[in-house]
Formats: C-alpha cells, sequence, structure tokens
C-alpha cells in the first residue's frame, strides 16, 4: 500500500488542476464585465484551495518516494508532468484575468522556458543524452508555487472576501509580484544552464 501514495498523490495533483482549470474558466465571464456561472467567491475559493493543496502534494509525494525509498517509474514520469501542468495552468489563468503587462511578461518567460527545456529533452533522449535536474531548477519551481500562491490570495483579495482598500492587500501584492519576477529571472536562468549542458553533452 505504501509504495502506491506517492503516486496517487501526483495523479491527486493532476486532478485538481483539472478542478483549479474549471473554476478559472467560469471565471472568464466575470472578467470581461458579464456573470460567472457560479458565485465568483466559491470559484475563487476553489482555484486557491485546488491550487494550494496541489502545491503542497508536489513536496509530499517526492519526499515519501524518497523517504520510503518506492521512487518508481511512473512517479518519475507523471511528477514533473504534473509540476508544468499546475505551474502553467495557474500562469495562464492568470493571465487570462489580468492586464498587468508586467505579470504578462514574466508569465510568458517562465512558459517559454518551460516548455523550450522539455522540448529539448524530447530531442535529447533519443540520443541517450539526460539533463539531470539541478537543485537550481528545484528551487525555481519551489519560488513560483509560493509567488503564484501569493499572487492569487492578493489579486482575489475581494472576491475572497477580505477588504479590497487594506494596506495588507497592496503590500502582499507587490511582494507577491516581487518574488514572481524572481522565480521568471530563476527560471530563465535554469533554462540557460540546460541549453549549456545540453551542447556540452551534444559536443562530447
Amino acid at each position: 500500500m505504501r509504495q502506491h501514495i506517492p503516486n496517487v498523490l501526483t495523479i491527486a495533483r493532476l486532478i485538481l488542476c483539472l478542478v483549479m482549470f474549471a473554476a478559472f474558466v467560469a471565471m472568464a465571464p466575470a472578467a470581461l464585465g458579464g456573470t460567472a456561472p457560479v458565485d465568483p467567491k466559491i470559484l475563487t475559493w476553489t482555484i486557491v484551495i485546488s491550487f494550494v493543496v496541489a502545491a503542497v502534494t508536489d513536496f509530499l509525494d517526492g519526499y515519501l518516494a524518497r523517504r520510503w525509498e518506492v521512487v518508481s517509474m511512473a512517479g518519475a514520469i507523471l511528477d514533473p508532468i504534473a509540476d508544468k501542468v499546475l505551474v502553467c495552468g495557474a500562469i495562464l489563468g492568470l493571465c487570462a484575468l489580468t492586464s498587468s503587462p508586467d505579470l504578462l511578461l514574466a508569465g510568458g518567460l517562465i512558459l517559454f522556458r518551460e516548455f523550450s527545456v522539455s522540448a529539448l529533452r524530447e530531442v535529447l533522449a533519443p540520443k541517450g543524452i539526460k539533463l539531470p535536474v539541478t537543485f537550481l531548477a528545484k528551487t525555481k519551481t519551489t519560488l513560483q508555487l509560493v509567488a503564484l500562491a501569493a499572487l492569487m490570495v492578493f489579486m482575489f483579495w475581494a472576491p475572497l472576501g477580505f477588504d479590497a482598500l487594506s494596506p495588507m492587500r497592496v503590500t502582499g501584492l507587490q511582494f507577491a509580484k516581487a518574488l514572481f519576477y524572481i522565480a521568471a529571472v530563476v527560471t530563465v536562468w535554469t533554462g540557460v544552464e540546460y541549453g549549456l549542458a545540453a551542447r556540452k553533452a551534444l559536443k562530447a
């Protein structure tokens, strides 16, 4: 039973991603000036809770797999897929609901790096070349998840039921944006590192 728990958590993360996507889609009419089919407060809480719980499973599945020594091929394949689906889905959802150019730029850079590195791995795999996940790459995932969670909370501050004029919201949103920019820079840098590593491997 124990050996299946990490993979169950990974699959649960993918399911939570679908829940988050559905809530983002339902929020779209309200963002365009229309009426959402469900109470926006319910939708925003659904988005935030789904994302936060999914982000926690990202830590738990790998931690438990290593601690219990039940690392599996299925987990090794599904885990990075679930990570990218969660991060990219959250970025696309937030970008669809905001017109902030700086957030769109940072989000676009992260998306570009994620898809570029995934494509690079696909090209190198038939040649027998692997790009091991670095500590900095793991760090950037943590930065992305924390920054996106903070952005969701403070961007959705009013729909979540909090005071839209609260000084805490202004300060929190500034912090969340700064953290998101840092995550974007680290993400792009890890992409450059992978590119250089791939070039070196191909020359060898």
